[in-house]
């Protein structure tokens, strides 16, 4: 379930001291800003985040884990950030953070499949390909269909050259 799971948007990132992935943000869920440490490699300011908050269950390797507020790296952290397979999302690799596009606002709940950062929605979209081709086949045809008229119509006009 996606109870406890929320949008949040990225205000700021600074890197933890000392530690070379880690990386503190304040993140607005909505109701409050967190501070979260990450090390995921794909977050920036302005990102919109899938937020696992203090007393959500996550699944981790297959376990399932309570969210608490911790330090890490000796910085404290109050919630995570989840990445697309722990959402039950297909695509998007571990340890990447789950991104949604700036339709979603903070606060709001993950959206059940991995949405499109292209702006595009993931409904099955009409296939133009098909009709590109039936298009150009008519096209082929017509342009052909012209260039034999326009035959005829040359030999017609030399035969009647020829006649006179």
């Amino acid at each position: 379930t996606m109870e406890g799971f929320v949008i949040g948007k990225v205000l700021t990132l600074e890197k933890v001291a000392g530690k070379d992935k880690l990386k503190l943000l304040k993140v607005n869920i909505g109701t409050e800003e967190l501070n979260i440490v990450t090390n995921a490699p794909n977050v920036v300011e302005g990102s919109n985040v899938v937020v696992a908050t203090i007393g959500s269950t996550v699944t981790i390797d297959g376990e399932e884990t309570e969210v608490k507020e911790a330090k890490v790296g000796g910085v404290i952290s109050q919630g995570m950030l989840c990445d697309p397979p722990m959402l039950g999302w297909s695509g998007g690799g571990s340890g990447n953070a789950a991104l949604v596009p700036d339709t979603f606002e903070p606060g709001d709940s993950p959206p059940e499949r991995r949405p499109r950062m292209d702006g595009k929605s993931d409904e099955p979209e009409e296939k133009e390909e098909p009709m590109d081709k039936a298009k150009a086949k008519e096209a082929k045809k017509a342009a052909a269909k012209a260039a034999r008229e326009a035959k005829k119509a040359g030999k017609a006009d030399s035969k009647e050259a020829g006649d006179a």
